[in-house]
């Protein structure tokens, strides 16, 4: 169990530097969009490659080329994901979400809060992070696609403002 030896570890230093080399490069020729927030399917994938990954550095049956082509299929099948969405409205609609009002003039719209599982202290934390302070400062809490909140202040000159409700990931 706490036996390694040298031709596994040199297998796991050498294929764990190449995989990661190749996982780079990949996510560089994709562009920016693999990388930023994620919405449910970029979230998949970045899990996905994770694990692809591990699975490469901790199981010697699977070849470096094996791994790459993993990644590469990965990224290609959320590159054309994203190319559809952003090319047919009834794609897009059917794999993301709308942005969903919270909390609108002082009132906490508690429907749709039930519908997206949020609770008022995650709003009023969200509206704290803002720097508003207090909720008679805001006009309007928008739960965004990706998951964020977006805290709308009413006050003259003040403009959107967007607060993560989760860990920000690859900042």
């Amino acid at each position: 169990m706490f036996e390694i030896t040298l031709d596994s570890f040199i297998r796991i230093v050498t294929v764990g530097f190449l995989a990661y080399i190749g996982l780079i490069i990949f996510l560089r020729i994709s562009g920016k969009r693999t990388l930023t927030k994620l919405n449910a399917f970029d979230l998949v994938v970045a899990v996905a490659l994770g694990s692809t990954l591990a699975t490469i550095l901790l199981d010697s049956s699977i070849s470096l080329l094996e791994g790459l082509t993993a990644f590469a299929l990965l990224i290609l099948l959320q590159y054309v994901i994203t190319f559809l969405s952003v090319h047919s409205n009834w794609f897009n609609n059917v794999i993301k979400s709308e942005p969903r009002l919270l909390f609108l003039n002082g009132q906490f719209l508690r429907s749709a809060m039930k519908k997206e599982r949020i609770k008022e202290i995650e709003i009023l934390q969200a509206i704290r992070n803002s720097g508003s302070g207090s909720t008679e400062k805001v006009a309007a809490v928008v739960l965004e696609t990706d998951g964020s909140l977006s805290v709308i202040s009413n006050e003259p000159g003040n403009a959107l403002e967007n607060v993560n409700s989760k860990e920000s990931v690859g900042r």
